[in-house]
């Protein structure tokens, strides 16, 4: 007798549960995705004891006509695939036929269901796969699905589940994803008998944000549009200072589904670049419409994962719009105050969020009339056009922050006298000192650079980077203004105060020459072969022997960045060569956490070893904290930072400038009640 045999139904529905039902959360996600395509505008979902005990989903949909009501709990019943080529052009939420089945085999369902409006409808009720009650009754338009005692009969299945509080966090977490896929759809979810997440079904995105995430989080989105040949993307993403400390707050929806994608999600985060603090995430809610062709969904049985059909240009499109969407935004954070307690005298807890704009608020609350007399905003200074000084001495001009002498004569003596020569090498000074930036070694280029005179035809620094940028970079979409300031002050050689019509401004000196600087280091890194000099003494790197024998392999990356590194024997490298811009003094220190990041890479690439290069610069080459600038190297750092592409984070996502309108001041010294 031969030894291979059918399984039995029951037993086949029990193995496939263990594929579709995974624990409640699953049991929602199926029966809720089964609404949606049923054309629902309402979905109520209740759950108890986490949906070990009972999980109902009630929906307003089209309902299932009598005759099919049985026939939807065998194995592979569907109505939303009927041949082959269906497959490749799903548009519905399910189609396997597995969910009911599967659910049915591991609980005791009810089943209350009519597809007319006359109240009469159909009642089934299956117990771990048996059917029990096939039958008619009253009801109204639509599906009633309760699910009982889930996984009864499947004990070890039982025995693994987690607590009550985690299995209710997977439902809320999938009923929180449908409802950003589907605005339009008002839903409601309950357990136990509390409300966890109730929408308006009104079609609107950010009302759906901020029932599931707060109002906070709805204010910090900054709107997605955009449309191809092949996709149409729309949503929202985070402002930058709104972020979490992992992936969750991501959702990505395609075709109305709900999925996960390592790929989509990294493409959202080179599209913040330098705008994420490291280790940080954004929120993003994101709906992706193309043809069923280009995706494939039937890939896993959860249906959660996807592939895409063009796959690269897919991630460059998102990459590219969550970029742009952000150039349009003026990402200056407002302290956004929050009182810590009673009895703390007053003290305001601050907490960065970034402002839609620089103007103060339209609502103008009555002030106290003891402080009628006292101006509305902070007064203007002596510069009354609240414009830097463009014919003030100006900050040394080279990258590196070498010539930021804390203040003193000597170093204002060797500034150059004029703005003119700008810091991009070959624009802005006249032909000569063009020419000796290409020529020189880096030691003399110092010198002679700060003894060369201004060209009296030189534009200004912040229309030569404006040129600089477009020339390196490409036609760009329109960059909101930054605001024009005048000086104040320094605060503890760190943060310089300056201000204007709209409030108060705190800028992080080392923040602000860093962004200046990468942008210039990025730019130079394109063709850094072309600035590499030889070096009269080879400079003398050593590693571990492991980590020599694996740079040997890597060496060619050096080349790319314009380092000539040369295998000297042993553990020994010599640096016959580098860029001359390089910052002075710290070359070694540099190629050394060059060389330390080629290592601990797994896949590098030139882009990759472009932006690590040009943070490492960057970094090195910036004035620190607690150094002093005179009125004239801050206002030239505040016309450079002006005229950066990106003005408003450093390079390792930090925030550079931080406002205080006037309204906000008023609020603080109770000027406003």
């Amino acid at each position: 007798m031969g030894k291979i045999h059918v399984l039995d139904e029951h037993i086949a529905n029990q193995i496939a549960a263990g594929e579709v039902v995974e624990r409640p959360a699953s049991v929602v996600k199926e029966l809720v995705e089964n609404a949606i395509d049923a054309g629902s505008t309402r979905i109520d979902v209740a759950v108890e004891e986490g949906g070990l005990a009972s999980i109902r989903v009630t929906d307003n949909g089209s309902g299932i006509d009598p005759e099919d009501c049985e026939t939807a709990f065998y194995r592979h019943a569907t109505s939303k695939i009927v041949e082959g080529r269906d497959l490749f052009r799903i548009t519905s939420l399910g189609f396997r036929g597995e969910a009911l089945p599967s659910i049915a085999a591991v609980s005791k369902v009810r089943l209350i269901t009519s597809s007319t409006g006359d109240g009469q409808g159909r009642k089934i009720e299956i117990e771990g796969g048996h059917l029990r009650v096939n039958e008619e009754t009253a009801a109204t338009r639509g599906t009633d699905f309760l699910v009982r005692e889930l996984f009864y009969n499947t004990p070890a299945r039982l025995k693994y589940m987690k607590t009550i509080q985690t299995e209710l966090g997977h439902i809320s977490d999938y009923m929180y994803r449908l409802a950003l896929s589907r605005p339009d759809i008002a839903f409601t979810l309950r357990h136990n008998g509390n409300t966890l997440l109730q929408t308006l079904g009104n079609g609107d995105v950010l009302q759906v944000i901020a029932a599931v995430y707060g109002t906070q989080a709805a204010k910090a989105m900054v709107a997605v549009q955009a449309e191809n040949m092949d996709y149409t993307l729309s949503g929202y993403v985070s402002r930058p200072d709104f972020t979490r400390a992992n992936r969750n707050g991501m959702s990505l929806i395609v075709n109305g589904r709900y999925i996960r994608n390592y790929g989509l999600f990294q493409a959202i985060l080179r599209g913040y670049h330098t705008l994420l603090p490291i280790n940080r995430f954004p929120l993003a809610v994101l709906q992706l419409t193309m043809h069923p062709s280009l995706v494939d969904v039937n890939v896993h049985p959860s249906k959660l994962e996807v592939r895409f059909s063009k796959e690269p240009e897919l991630y460059s499109f998102v990459e590219e719009e969550i970029r742009g969407a952000h150039q349009q935004e003026v990402l200056i954070p407002r302290p956004a105050k929050q009182q810590i307690g009673k009895g703390d005298g007053g003290y305001i807890q601050e907490q960065l969020r970034f402002a839609p704009g620089q103007t103060s608020p339209s609502a103008s609350p009555e002030r106290d009339t003891r402080e009628m007399d006292a101006p509305a905003s902070p007064p203007s200074s002596g510069n009354a056009s609240a414009r830097v000084d463009r014919d003030a001495a100006s900050l040394p001009s080279e990258p590196w922050g070498g010539g930021f002498a804390a203040g003193s004569a000597q170093g204002a003596a060797t500034r150059p006298p004029q703005d003119g020569q700008a810091y991009r090498a070959g624009q802005g000074s006249s032909a000569s000192s063009a020419q000796m930036r290409e020529t020189a070694a880096a030691s003399s280029y110092q010198s002679d650079y700060r003894k060369a005179p201004a060209s009296a035809g030189s534009p200004n620094v912040a229309a030569v980077t404006r040129e600089w940028l477009q020339s390196a970079a490409g036609p760009t979409p329109e960059i909101p203004a930054f605001p024009e300031l005048s000086y104040i002050g320094q605060h503890h050689g760190t943060y310089i105060v300056a201000q204007n019509d709209s409030g108060l401004y705190l800028i992080d000196q080392h923040a602000a020459h860093e962004r200046i600087n990468y942008e210039f280091y990025y730019e130079k890194f394109g063709n850094p072969a072309d600035a590499s000099q030889e070096l009269l003494l080879p400079i003398t790197l050593e590693f571990t022997p492991a980590e020599a024998e694996k740079l040997k392999e890597r060496l060619h990356w050096f080349e790319q960045a314009g380092v000539y590194l040369e295998f000297f024997g042993g553990q020994t490298f010599l640096v016959r060569s580098h860029p001359f811009w390089f910052p002075q003094g710290d070359e070694k220190e540099l190629i050394e956490e060059m060389a330390e990041w080629v290592l601990s890479e797994r896949n590098i690439d030139v882009a990759k070893l472009r932006e690590k290069s040009s943070i490492l610069c960057s970094c090195k080459a910036s004035i620190k904290a607690n150094q002093k600038l005179t009125e004239q190297e801050a206002m030239k750092l505040i016309e450079r930072l002006a005229a950066c592409r990106q003005p408003y984070t450093c390079p390792h996502g930090r925030p550079i400038i931080v406002s205080f309108s006037a309204y906000d001041l008023e609020k603080m010294f109770k000027r406003v009640m």
